[in-house]
């Protein structure tokens, strides 16, 4: 294996020299990525053995402007050549066989470590460019310097925020340039910052790889050329030349600057045309004046032509840039304009009118003419009325010299006597292109007449009033007000009533006031409300309608009224009987009833509820027997007395006897029982329950008929109907005969009802069921009489079952004879003669209760 000796580097003191055509800066090597001033070819290690002419290392190099680049090799003096190049590709060849064994001086090389960081060197870099510097051209080189060897001593530049720079930089050789594309403009920046970082090729620190980089700011000035045209400051130009203005007097100055500010060049003015003679400019000042007098100048307006140039500081004339000065002759203003009436200059003119004209009127009774004697724009001057906005619109609008002036009215509604009775405006006269701005005024004055133009208004749309029932016929009541803002008799109201409720109250045709009738009863009781219209009416006939609501107040004017003040009641022992007053007054509390006992034999036996009037027993009071306990008195019938006293203010009460007949309940219980003892009293009540169940039993029958009969019609063939009744068996148990309940006073032993035991039943007739029961007012004891013989029962057979009575008791048999202490009536008797039975047969079939 052949031995690589490393070559001396003291052989190559200066190893490449590279020629640079018409460049600004010098050219550079690239080796593996790094930036080399003489390459890192000292560093090539090659056999002894290399055959001559083997191409051992290609030299690479660039130049920052793109120019091409040459070669070549240089060697210290005495010393053997050994390669060359090629000056066009770089390419190093072996000219001399190579030996190791020959003596030569050896160098120890410490191998660097990457200890140190780059560094910019002729600090601080401030760059000044032209501003019309073609783009990708270098305009500075930036160099920092790295004292480690290898990669840690290459350095590398960047740019930071590439994207929002105008400017690159070349990473090897650090020259910075304009981008591509990319000019500079000195008067849009004048000044451009350049961060530049340095960053060495890295390398290891104490078994580390370290990178280290520096940064700095390039400061780069634009400076300005002369590329930017003049330009004309405070355009458009005017101005004016009066009729007392001298000849020589300067009318207005022009001004243009250089549009290079860095290096401003002079300007020179001059007229090309326009002036017709009459006027002249300052070549360096741009002052224009008029070198005639007005009088000789032949046109009102003159448009002159300037002309701006630059001026070099050699002395030539370059850009310009053109202006147009536009020069009007005016008539000196030295009169305001004048108001005429019919005899002459007048500045207050009056007019009497009605309110409300039309729309569109012109107000002919003002004759005005307004006028300026001076000529030309300062003749000209605009109207207008000053005052309430809207009214009144003047005409014309703008004049020129002399015009007729015309009122017109704009708005009607606003012209009204009842808000204004004078409207005062001012008509102004102003100019209007004249720097004096003159200007007159004069007075209108407009005094209104009234018209009926307003109807009456009340002052609510409804009125509310209260007035107590008790109030004597011809009170107050309410007083209602309208208002008509039209003055004289227009304004004057009168006021009257009509409608369905208003008979029983007047009102003041005047005051508007509502009062009663003379002779007006009010009852809160008949009629509580009362609701009519009230009219305003001017003597023009216009008018307006107001509602008028009066509440009539109730006054405790009734006492509570029992239906009887003598009463009696039949009480079963834990079931409460009911008393009832009615007070006839309208309203709460007058009408509310309560309900106290006054005196009871014997006391301490009964309560009341206060608000219902329901009377009870004491709780502990549950049989007669307890009764007997608390009195001798064996007689169950007790009067109470009880008072009914109403809430209001004044409190009105009445009192009533309430004879109350106490009994125990009935042995048999049940809807059908409980109900005639409800009833007892009442039989009317009975008899319609009764008349009810059979009238809808009849409604059935017919019902079921009708059906039968539309089905047998329909039938193809008529088939007989056979009807099969049963009847239903009584069991053994139920055919225990029952006695009827007797009812007794315990005073004097005499029976209130009595019913002997020969009274078997009732005729049954299952097909007459729905018709009615007469009965008749028989005593008690009688026995009913037999059923027919053809629906007579068998002994051997059982009995037919009736399942539900129908029947009524007609009013017109039953007889009430008179009362006496310690006797049932023949009507009592025979109502609970009926019950009994009605019980006695729906307990033998297990039949409901009805």
């Amino acid at each position: 294996m052949k031995h690589v000796r490393h070559f001396n580097p003291s052989l190559f003191l200066s190893l490449v020299h590279v020629c640079l055509v018409q460049a600004n800066y010098a050219p550079y090597f690239f080796d593996n990525g790094a930036r080399s001033t003489n390459g890192n070819m000292a560093l090539l290690s090659l056999s002894e053995d290399t055959p001559v002419g083997t191409h051992v290392y290609t030299l690479n190099g660039t130049d920052p402007e793109g120019d091409p680049v040459t070669y070549d090799l240089t060697y210290e003096a005495g010393s053997r050549r050994y390669f060359s190049v090629d000056k066009d590709l770089g390419n190093v060849t072996l000219i001399e066989e190579l030996d190791r064994e020959v003596s030569e001086k050896v160098r120890i090389l410490v191998m660097d470590a990457n200890d140190e960081s780059p560094e910019f060197i002729n600090t601080p870099y401030i760059v000044g460019v032209p501003e019309n510097t073609p783009s990708s051209s270098s305009i500075f080189k930036i160099e920092a310097v790295d004292k480690d060897t290898g990669s840690g001593g290459s350095v590398t530049y960047f740019l930071q925020n590439i994207h929002a720079n105008k400017f690159t930089i070349d990473r090897h050789s650090g020259v910075l340039r304009i981008k591509t594309g990319v000019t500079l403009d000195y008067e849009k920046s004048r000044t451009h910052f350049v961060v530049v970082v340095a960053k060495d090729g890295g390398g290891k620190l104490r078994g580390d790889n370290k990178v280290f980089s520096a940064t700095t700011t390039v400061t780069i000035n634009v400076e300005d050329v002369q590329d930017t045209p003049p330009m004309f400051i405070g355009t458009p130009y005017y101005g004016y030349v009066y009729e007392d203005t001298l000849a020589g007097s300067e009318v207005l100055t022009v001004v243009a600057l250089d549009g290079d500010r860095g290096k401003p060049n002079s300007i020179h003015y001059c007229i090309v045309n326009g002036s017709e003679d009459s006027f002249e400019i300052s070549n360096t000042t741009g002052a224009i004046s008029v070198i005639k007098s007005p009088n000789q100048l032949k046109k009102e307006v003159y448009e002159l032509k300037v002309q701006a140039s630059e001026v070099s500081q050699e002395g030539d004339i370059s850009e310009h840039v053109f202006a147009v000065v536009t020069i009007r002759v005016v008539d000196l203003n030295n009169h305001p304009p004048t108001f005429y009436g019919e005899n002459g200059p007048q500045n207050r003119f009056e007019l009497t009118m009605y309110e409300h004209p039309p729309e569109g009127e012109i107000l002919r009774g003002l004759k005005i003419t307004v006028s300026d004697s001076d000529q030309g724009a300062n003749a000209k001057f605009n109207l207008r009325l000053i005052g309430p906005g809207g009214i009144f619109r003047v005409v014309p609008q703008t004049v020129l010299n002399e015009a007729q002036v015309t009122i017109i009215v704009e708005n009607s509604a606003a012209i009204d006597f009842e808000n204004f009775k004078v409207l005062t405006f001012k008509l102004l006269a102003i100019e209007v292109n004249t720097p004096e701005k003159f200007s007159s005024t004069a007075d209108i004055v407009i005094r209104l007449l009234d018209t009926n133009d307003n109807v009456p208004k009340f002052s609510s749309d409804y009125y509310i009033a209260r007035i107590p029932e008790n109030s004597p016929g011809g009170s107050n009541v309410v007083a209602v007000t309208a208002t008509d803002p039209d003055s004289g008799l227009w304004g004057e109201i009168k006021y009257s009533i009509y409608g369905t409720g208003a008979d029983l109250f007047l009102i003041h045709p005047s005051t508007g006031i509502i009062y009663t009738q003379p002779w007006a009863v009010l009852d809160a009781e008949v009629n509580s409300k009362y609701n009519f219209y009230v009219k305003a009416e001017d003597t023009d006939g216009k008018y307006s309608l107001a509602e008028v609501f009066i509440t009539v107040l109730d006054v405790n004017d009734h006492s509570p009224e029992f239906n009887e003040n003598i009463q009696e009641k039949t009480m079963i022992i834990g079931s409460p009987v009911k008393i009832e007053a009615i007070d006839q007054d309208a309203e709460e509390p007058n009408n509310i009833v309560d309900y106290s006992i006054m005196q009871a034999d014997p006391a301490n036996v009964f309560d009341i509820d206060q608000s219902t009037g329901e009377i009870k027993l004491k709780s502990y009071i549950r049989s007669l027997d307890i009764i007997h306990n608390i009195t001798k008195n064996k007689d169950c019938i007790w009067s109470l007395v009880v008072q009914a006293k109403d809430r209001g203010s004044p409190s009105f009460s009445t009192t009533a006897v309430l004879k109350i007949d106490i009994t125990e309940e009935t042995l048999h219980k049940g809807p059908m029982a409980a109900f005639l003892m409800q009833t007892k009293d009442n039989p009317m009540k009975a008899l319609g329950v009764l008349a009810g169940v059979m009238g809808i039993m009849v409604l059935i029958t017919i019902m079921i008929s009708t059906a039968m009969f539309w089905r047998n019609k329909r039938s193809s063939k008529i088939m007989p109907v056979r009807r099969i009744i049963k009847k239903r068996q009584i069991p053994p148990s139920r055919t225990v005969r029952m006695d009827w309940l007797k009812f007794k006073r315990p005073s004097n032993a005499a029976e209130k009802f009595v019913v002997e035991d020969d009274v078997k039943s009732l005729p049954e007739n299952n097909e007459n069921s729905n018709n009615n029961i007469q009965v008749a007012p028989v005593l008690p004891s009688a026995p009913l009489p037999p059923p027919p013989p053809a629906l007579a029962p068998r002994s051997d057979a059982p009995g037919w079952q009736v399942p539900t009575v129908s029947g009524s008791l007609t009013p017109k048999h039953i007889i009430k004879p008179p009362k006496k202490r310690g006797h049932g009536s023949t009507h009592n008797a025979l109502v609970s003669e009926l019950k009994m039975r009605f019980e006695k047969r729906n307990a033998a079939t297990g039949e409901p209760h009805i």
